[in-house]
C-alpha cells in the first residue's frame, strides 16, 4: 500500500507509535469496564495535573460527542448558544447540538473565526422575554476553524463578558493543544476562563480519543447519565485513557502540536512566495489558509489531498499534523508552483 501525507486534516494522519504502544500495553489481562480501571484513574489524574485539581475529565470518542454533550449538560431546551458562524458545532456537526440539547444555536459573523465581547453583546436579545430562546452559553474554539487564536487577555475578556451576563463559556478544544503550543502557556491558561472544554486528542496523534474537562466541577454533576444517553461511553475505557495517559504525562501532547504548528508555518511562509497565491489568515495553529488562481486548484487537488475553504472565493484550508515533514511541504510547494504557474 502506497504511504502518503495530505493536507486535508489532521484527522487524516495515522496515530503516533507511542500511543500505539501505550494502547498495546494497556491490552492483556482483564479489568474491570466502563472506567473503573488503573489507566483512567491514572489519566484523570494528569487532568487533573493540567487543568486544575478539582476538575471532573469524562472520556468520549470524538469531537462531535464531547461537544454535544458538553452543551447539554451546560444548557436548557429553551436555550441557545452564541457561536461564531465558522464554529465545528453549527456548520459541521449535522445539526447534532441543537437535535441532542433541544436548544439553538446563534451563530455570529467574524472576520477570524474569532468571538470578540462586542460581538458577544450584539448577540443578547430577549432576555426574560418569554417568547425569545434565552442565552446560556458562549461557545468559542481555540484554535478556531480559521486556524486563528485566541491570545490569553481576549480569553480573559470574553470570560468577562460572558460572566457578565451570566453566561456560561464552552470552549470547543480539538485543536487546544496546538494553541498552547502557539502561546507558550499551559493547556489551562489557552482555555482560561471556561467552565467546560471539549479537549481533543483524535487531532494529535490519538485514536478515537476525546474528553469533556468540566472547569467547573458543579456542572459535571449528571454528566455521567448524558454521555451514556448519547451513546459516548466507552466500555473497554482503557484504551482511550491510555491513549492520554502517553499524550499528557510526558509533554508528547505539546511536541506533537509544536512540530505541526512549525509545519503549518513553513507552508505559510514558502506558499507566500507562489506569485498568484494570497495567504487569507495569519498562520497561528497548524492551518493555512490561502486563495488560489481558479484553474490551479483542480490540478492540485488531482495530486495533493485537502479541502475547499470558500468556493465563491477560490479559497483552500491545508491542515499539517504530527507527522507532516519538511520534504511534505517541500513536495507539496513544488505542487503549488507547477499548479499556479501553469493556471
Amino acid at each position: 500500500m502506497t504511504v502518503s501525507r495530505g493536507f486535508a486534516s489532521d484527522n487524516a494522519s495515522g496515530v503516533h507509535s507511542d500511543i500505539l504502544a501505550a494502547i498495546a500495553d494497556a491490552n492483556p489481562g482483564h479489568v474491570h469496564a466502563y472506567g473503573d480501571d488503573p489507566w483512567t484513574r491514572r489519566a484523570e489524574g494528569l487532568f487533573r495535573r493540567e487543568f486544575g485539581p478539582d476538575v471532573h475529565v469524562f472520556f468520549v470518542f470524538n469531537g462531535t460527542g464531547a461537544n454535544v454533550t458538553a452543551l447539554q449538560a451546560l444548557m436548557r431546551t429553551y436555550e441557545y448558544a452564541i457561536c461564531p458562524a465558522t464554529a465545528h458545532i453549527y456548520q459541521d456537526e449535522c445539526g447534532a447540538p441543537e437535535r441532542f440539547t433541544g436548544g439553538k444555536l446563534s451563530p455570529v459573523k467574524t472576520p477570524d473565526g474569532k468571538l470578540t465581547p462586542a460581538l458577544i453583546e450584539g448577540s443578547i436579545e430577549g432576555v426574560g422575554f418569554e417568547h425569545h430562546s434565552q442565552p446560556r452559553v458562549v461557545s468559542i474554539t481555540q484554535s478556531s476553524e480559521y486556524g486563528t487564536v485566541y491570545a490569553r487577555d481576549e480569553l480573559a475578556l470574553i470570560a468577562e463578558a460572558a460572566a457578565k451576563h451570566e453566561l456560561r463559556l464552552h470552549v470547543d478544544g480539538a485543536r487546544l493543544a496546538n494553541a498552547a503550543a502557539s502561546l507558550g502557556c499551559s493547556l489551562a491558561e489557552a482555555c482560561a476562563g471556561a467552565d467546560a472544554v471539549s479537549f481533543g486528542g483524535t487531532k494529535n496523534g490519538a485514536l478515537c480519543a476525546e474528553a469533556v474537562v468540566f472547569l467547573d466541577p458543579g456542572l459535571a454533576e449528571g454528566f455521567k447519565y448524558i454521555r451514556k444517553q448519547s451513546a459516548q461511553l466507552a466500555s473497554k475505557m482503557r484504551y482511550i485513557a491510555a491513549q492520554f495517559v502517553a499524550l499528557l504525562e510526558d509533554g508528547l501532547w505539546l511536541r506533537n502540536a509544536a512540530h505541526a504548528n512549525e509545519m503549518a508555518a513553513l507552508l505559510a511562509r514558502e506558499a507566500s512566495k507562489v506569485a498568484g497565491l494570497r495567504i487569507t489568515q495569519p498562520t497561528q495553529a497548524n492551518e493555512v489558509f490561502a486563495v488560489l488562481p481558479h484553474d490551479a486548484i483542480a490540478p492540485l487537488k488531482a495530486e495533493f489531498d485537502f479541502y475547499m475553504w470558500d468556493e465563491a472565493a477560490d479559497e483552500v484550508r491545508w491542515v499539517t499534523s504530527w507527522d507532516t515533514t519538511e520534504e511534505d511541504v517541500a513536495d507539496f510547494v513544488d505542487g503549488i508552483a507547477r499548479a499556479v504557474g501553469n493556471a
